[in-house]
């Protein structure tokens, strides 16, 4: 890996030491290119770029996510947003004889809200023993004939805890249930082989970790399980021969594309080919690689410098997510930001999150200054 050549990509790792990733991707020049791109032809051709350019990019996109996850052709649709996923996913399952949903208290909010708001559906929300992570065993204990589904993340926001997504995926299947994971913290610093993991659900998109921005998630089907979902939250892009304008006549699209809901932002999906393209020239193994490398590092350097984290306890199932305790993290949030250095802060941590264009100086550096202004 050419890290030199791969910095020279990203713009803003010229002006601060960056390390927001797991809130935002760095953009790059070649999203940006593929951006004006998508503008030059706006202007030149209209909407008659949608037949020679545009749609061709869709087809480009889910082509190389599904490369990315190891999944058949068919198996990815393209979502406004993981809440998006989330309820369409939700209107396309058989409530009538299952309605308990299996999920954590580590998981994003968006995770659980799903149900919170169904008045049909029970929750069960695991407790975590250490604050840090969720056992195997807790999700197989919970789950029974009345499960209709697992629904967790793959890597923690609030841990940054790598999760086993064969043992969940395996727990689901042998209850009857479905498995549905929130991979926007997984997906572009932790390899997958989603079809080896035998989950049903997995919802990623371009915000964070993949480089591409706002405005667009993926989510994966398991292909073995698009034909009996019909998605009632529903839109032209979900249908068969979409362009045959047919109102008298519904029928969903053979793959994955019948959760479609609507025109995917066009301006996301070029910034996220560009972001796709870097991804996919360094290796997902290569990545993680690095990852590791910063994130140990990180890590060691912090406690060295008497730092408290909240992080796992096991290098094997640490991602590049790495929580620091702090009593005023807003406040040292800020004080970084001075020196040019961005992370973020939730309630009692301050956020650090390097990607594969980070360096290990640039990891030193924030520890330094942490613990210069704390």
């Amino acid at each position: 890996m050419n890290l030199d050549q791969i910095r020279s990509s990203f713009p803003i790792l010229q002006r601060r030491n960056y390390l927001n990733s797991c809130s935002l991707g760095a953009l790059s020049n070649r999203a940006e290119d593929r951006l004006r791109d998508f503008t030059a032809k706006w202007h030149d051709l209209g909407a008659s770029a949608w037949y020679e350019h545009w749609w061709g990019a869709l087809g480009d996109l889910r082509g190389r996510i599904e490369a990315m996850f190891g999944a058949p052709g068919g198996t990815i649709a393209l979502m406004p947003s993981t809440s998006a996923c989330l309820a369409a996913v939700s209107s396309s399952l058989d409530w009538s004889k299952r309605n308990r949903i299996v999920t954590t208290e580590l998981d994003f909010p968006t995770l659980l809200y799903q149900w919170k708001v169904r008045p049909d559906a029970e929750m069960v929300v695991l407790e975590s023993h250490d604050g840090v992570h969720i056992d195997p065993q807790q999700f197989a204990d919970a789950v029974d004939d009345r499960t209709l589904a697992i629904a967790t993340s793959h890597v923690f926001f609030t841990t940054g805890a790598i999760q086993d997504l064969g043992a969940i995926g395996d727990i689901a299947r042998r209850a009857g249930a479905y498995s549905l994971i929130d991979g926007y913290q997984g997906a572009g610093q932790v390899p997958v082989d989603l079809p080896a993991t035998a989950v049903d659900f997995y919802t990623s998109g371009p915000l964070k970790w993949l480089c591409g921005g706002p405005g667009l998630a993926y989510l994966y089907v398991r292909s073995n399980r698009i034909s009996a979902l019909h998605p009632t939250i529903t839109s032209w892009f979900a249908t068969k021969d979409q362009f045959q304008f047919n109102s008298g006549e519904f029928r969903y699209h053979e793959d994955a594309r019948r959760f479609e809901l609507g025109t995917p932002a066009l301006a996301t999906v070029h910034t996220s080919l560009g972001g796709q393209e870097i991804v996919d020239e360094v290796g997902m193994v290569e990545i993680r690689a690095q990852n590791v490398a910063l994130t140990e590092r990180l890590v060691e350097r912090c406690r060295a410098a008497g730092f408290s984290l909240r992080v796992s306890d096991e290098p094997g199932t640490r991602s590049a997510i790495v929580l620091v305790r702090h009593d005023e993290p807003g406040a040292a949030v800020a004080r970084l930001a001075e020196r040019g250095i961005i992370v973020d802060n939730r309630p009692g941590v301050v956020r650090a999150s390097p990607h594969f264009y980070n360096t290990l100086d640039e990891v030193d550096e924030f520890v330094e200054v942490l613990g210069a202004t704390s």
